[in-house]
């Protein structure tokens, strides 16, 4: 039977940190649920933990990755794009879909890993049956072309080598990936269903942007989670009943079908 196990994938000369968890009633068969953290953050993150925690209670394992500048994995932050991260996701989901318990493959990801889920949804939606993208930072591309990142404010025509934020820092390599995703057309072409989750008053990614996100799926539920904020500190408990909701139906339509 199956262990709960942490290790490295080595993607591309760099160490890439992984926790694969699984249900404490285990099956030979399961689906999976990959887990992405966002800008800044690691696998350890509450909201991060909780949402895997909520796939292992409904029967799910689940798969948290640190992508490259982030948590235990190698690389600088300030180094990292988000075409890295892609690159990254792409081969996290391809080893995910060969582990031989694997039935299912889900995808969820939160703010630049909500982001990342999008981009890979389209990448690989022959392999992901569905999609939960939390806080998704699809506003970050326009902001980028209109020479803004969060508090930093630039020339876009005219980059400086590193963009500061915070106390952390990015270079114009960043802007210059981030501006040229084409998220809506991604969203589009995923048909499969998808569930965005979105606190009303999340300081750092407006929720008109996960309205703006739907409206290109498919078949796309959008859940606002009224009053919290962009990490979901204020009501946790709503978007892991939210996830836990979808997951079931899913597994649930998987039964039926």
């Amino acid at each position: 039977m199956y262990e709960n196990e942490e290790f490295y994938l080595e993607i591309d000369g760099i160490r890439i940190h992984a926790k694969l968890d699984f249900p404490m009633e285990k099956k030979d068969r399961m689906p999976l649920l990959v887990v992405l953290h966002g800008l800044t953050g690691d696998m350890e993150e509450t909201h991060i933990a909780a949402v895997a925690e909520t796939a292992n209670e409904e029967g799910f394992a689940s798969l948290r990755v640190e992508l490259y500048g982030h948590g235990k994995s190698g690389g600088q932050l300030k180094d990292h794009t988000v075409l890295i991260w892609l690159a990254e996701g792409m081969r996290v989901i391809e080893f995910a879909s060969k582990l031989p318990f694997v039935t299912d493959l889900y995808l969820t990801g939160h703010s630049q890993g909500g982001l990342t889920a999008v981009l890979l949804g389209s990448l690989e939606r022959d392999r992901i049956k569905a999609l939960i993208p939390l806080s998704p930072a699809v506003s970050l591309v326009e902001d980028a072309r209109e020479g803004r990142l969060f508090e930093a404010v630039f020339d876009p025509d005219d980059l400086p080598d590193i963009i500061q934020f915070e106390d952390y820092e990015l270079s114009s390599e960043y802007v210059r990936a981030i501006r040229a995703l084409p998220v809506y057309e991604a969203a589009s072409v995923y048909k499969k269903p998808v569930l965005i989750v979105h606190g009303t008053e999340d300081e750092t990614i407006p929720f008109a942007s996960a309205e703006a996100l739907q409206k290109h799926y498919e078949n796309a539920r959008l859940v606002p989670v009224q009053g919290d904020t962009h990490c979901f500190d204020r009501h946790l408990d709503a978007v892991v009943d939210a996830v836990r909701r979808f997951l079931r139906e899913q597994e649930t339509e998987s039964l039926i079908g």
